[in-house]
């Protein structure tokens, strides 16, 4: 057991609800805050002078004197092992092409299939190592990482394979999720339910056997699965015992009602959200997850951050790291950014990428700097927690902390 500490600021965000839109004012902030660490988790928070008073035989990592400590970052939706590259479709999006010409042009997600199907395990592997380990030195302590470029039982299993062999490597946390129900493939010869059914009842069971995922996705827009298609994969799924998400209202509206309907942890995208849909959202324990990253990829629109808030939403913010519609992969950034344009507080912004995050992919013991939670955290060198978001993501962690140890 050891403390660490004094932070000049020390964020907890503690005690801040899980819903509905937030001032600063919320934020819980310690002033020359410390924590006690045992083992991989916090044991206690409090004040410098307090703590070292009550543990006085105790060793203390002493930081820079002018330091502010908050939660590690939680990204809640992500495709980071791929093979390939996708910068071909990119130069013709920013030529003019849209996103649903391109992939109807013989690009798109299967120009990433065909490669992922082809790379090996230890393609696939070090190209998540890289990702993943750049994002645990950005601050992102957990992380999600879906499937969905395999598209067929064999790939499907590789690629949840070395998400879970890569997870065993690596300090960060990497949550896997299946996305075979990503579109259906070039080289399946049926209907899309007979695909949807061939998920159901060739992939998801060995998924289950195998213990890869837990968490199910499905992709219902244009040039993926239809609202109907939609909710036959979502129920069966449910009945499998898998946890639920959804690629929701993208492109067109109505999916993220089905996200609602069957109690999906999330629904993600929701760049084009009916305002009935978010009152339903709001309405719901399902989260509400902006993408801005995909945003910024293919020159749409921000999902409506502020208008999810103001109705009484829990707004997430997530990367949608993939190669294709988001291939930059920063989380502050991004966070950044969406709170400029949507006029978010700093306590909106960093509630939606620490425990507000935690909560959408079901891990209530991150997020929060509390006793008995990981002890996941980033430290950085400013005397004010304001200048994180200022800084648009140039402001990097001076320090990472993984479940009690310094990475």
């Amino acid at each position: 057991m050891f403390g660490i500490g004094p932070f000049k600021q020390m964020l907890t965000m503690d005690g801040i609800p899980l819903k509905g839109a937030l001032t600063d004012s919320q934020l819980r902030i310690i002033s020359q805050g410390a924590l006690i660490i045992s083992g991989d988790t916090i044991h206690h928070v409090g004040t410098y002078d307090e703590l070292k008073d009550q543990f006085c035989d105790l060793e203390f990592v002493t930081v820079e004197q002018n330091s502010v400590c908050l939660p590690g970052y939680i990204d809640v939706h992500t495709h980071m092992c791929w093979a390939g590259s996708r910068s071909a479709d990119y130069a013709r999006r920013i030529g003019g092409k849209s996103y649903l010409e391109i992939a109807s042009e013989e690009g798109g997600i299967n120009v990433t299939v065909k490669a992922t199907r082809n790379a090996s395990k230890e393609e696939l592997k070090a190209g998540l190592r890289n990702r993943a380990t750049r994002h645990l030195g950005e601050g992102v302590t957990s992380c999600e990482v879906k499937s969905g470029y395999g598209l067929n039982k064999e790939s499907e299993l590789k690629t949840l394979g070395v998400i879970t062999e890569v997870n065993k490597e690596l300090p960060i946390d990497l949550i896997p999720t299946v996305l075979s129900a990503h579109i259906k493939p070039y080289d399946f010869e049926g209907t899309q339910k007979e695909y949807l059914d061939y998920v159901l009842e060739e992939i998801l069971p060995e998924v289950q056997s195998e213990n890869l995922a837990q968490r199910a996705d499905i992709f219902i827009d244009e040039g993926a699965f239809s609202l109907e298609e939609g909710e036959y994969f979502l129920k069966r799924a449910k009945d499998l015992g898998f946890s639920l998400t959804v690629h929701a209202d993208q492109f067109s509206n109505g999916s993220s009602s089905l996200a609602v309907q069957y109690g999906a942890a999330s629904a993600d995208h929701l760049e084009c959200i009916s305002d009935a849909d978010i009152d339903r959202l709001a309405l719901s324990d399902t989260a509400a997850v902006a993408l801005p990253g995909c945003s910024l990829g293919l020159g749409i629109n921000f999902a409506p951050a502020r208008k999810l808030l103001d109705r009484g939403a829990s707004l997430v913010i997530s990367t949608d790291w993939n190669p294709g519609s988001a291939p930059m992969g920063d989380l502050l950034l991004q966070a950044s950014v969406l709170a400029a344009s949507e006029k978010l507080s700093s306590a909106e912004t960093l509630s939606a990428i620490t425990f507000r995050a935690a909560m959408a992919l079901g891990l209530n013991d991150r997020g929060i700097l509390r006793k008995g939670m990981k002890a996941d955290f980033l430290i950085y060198t400013t005397d004010d927690y304001r200048d994180i978001l200022y800084n648009q993501g140039k402001l990097r962690p001076s320090s990472v902390w993984k479940k009690g140890v310094h990475m």
